[in-house]
């Protein structure tokens, strides 16, 4: 299980967020989220995603349901696809889709991402990091995201941002 403690802003309390990958075949994954807000000690998120990859074409699609402290059970579908920027597998550009829409099929919410992903291994000794410059295009809104060993830390130039520090 992967759990980290997670910082949001506009938050006065930490999250606690843990994560388990259960194998289903080699390319079908079942996917558990859980989050418990420490300020509440209520659960903040839940969901739970079947995504099967295919590998052939460097995609996968995902298909789930969510429930946080603001919606009701949302369905929801992810995709995404990734292409080589260049012969080093570490560049990568990713396009990502995703649509969540409440049970009645009335609200639904879009995002639609395109991200350039650089893996940089052994940046210094025993540290690899991780730059991700995208833009979402539902909102117009681009962000970046850096990964060092267990710390990741996003920001948009909406002023969103979060820590996450990977237990």
């Amino acid at each position: 299980m992967e759990t980290s403690l997670r910082c949001y802003a506009g938050s006065k309390s930490i999250k606690l967020h843990a994560k388990e990958r259960f194998v289903l075949d080699s390319s079908t994954h079942l996917k558990v989220h859980g989050e418990l807000d420490t300020g509440t000690g209520a659960p903040s998120h839940f969901s739970t995603m079947i995504s099967h990859f295919y590998l052939n074409v460097s995609s996968s699609l995902g298909v789930g349901l969510l429930y946080d402290k603001k919606d009701t059970l949302r369905y929801s579908v992810h995709v995404k696809k990734s292409f080589s920027v260049t012969a080093d597998p570490r560049v990568n550009f990713q396009i990502k889709g995703r649509c969540d829409v409440d049970q009645g099929f009335e609200q639904r919410k879009s995002s639609g991402k395109a991200e350039f992903i650089w893996d940089i291994v052994s940046f210094n000794k025993d540290q690899d990091v991780r730059i991700k410059i995208g833009y979402e295009a539902f909102e117009k809104v681009p962000y970046v995201q850096i990964r060092e060993n267990n710390w990741t830390v996003n920001a948009d130039l909406v002023g969103r941002w979060n820590v996450r520090y990977a237990l």
